[in-house]
């Protein structure tokens, strides 16, 4: 599976999961305060981290197959 493919599922996955999440808390107090900011700064990294992994591991096998082809020295 492509690696911008697996990043964008798991990101999807992980902001569905906080926007319910979130909606249930402004709605309903589901966790206090103080939870529901670290849970937001936890998906807020998740998310980042997956997306800048996904990009960098992008950038490495597009150099080597362009190194494989000779397109770079």
């Amino acid at each position: 599976m492509n690696s911008m493919k697996f990043a964008s599922i798991i990101t999807g996955v992980v902001l569905a999961i906080y926007a319910i999440f979130l909606l249930a808390q402004l709605w309903g107090s589901v966790v206090s305060w103080a939870i529901f900011t670290k849970i937001t700064i936890t998906a807020a990294v998740v998310v980042v981290v997956v997306l800048g992994l996904a990009l960098l591991y992008r950038e490495y096998v597009e150099e080597k197959s362009m190194k494989d082809d000779n397109y770079l020295d």
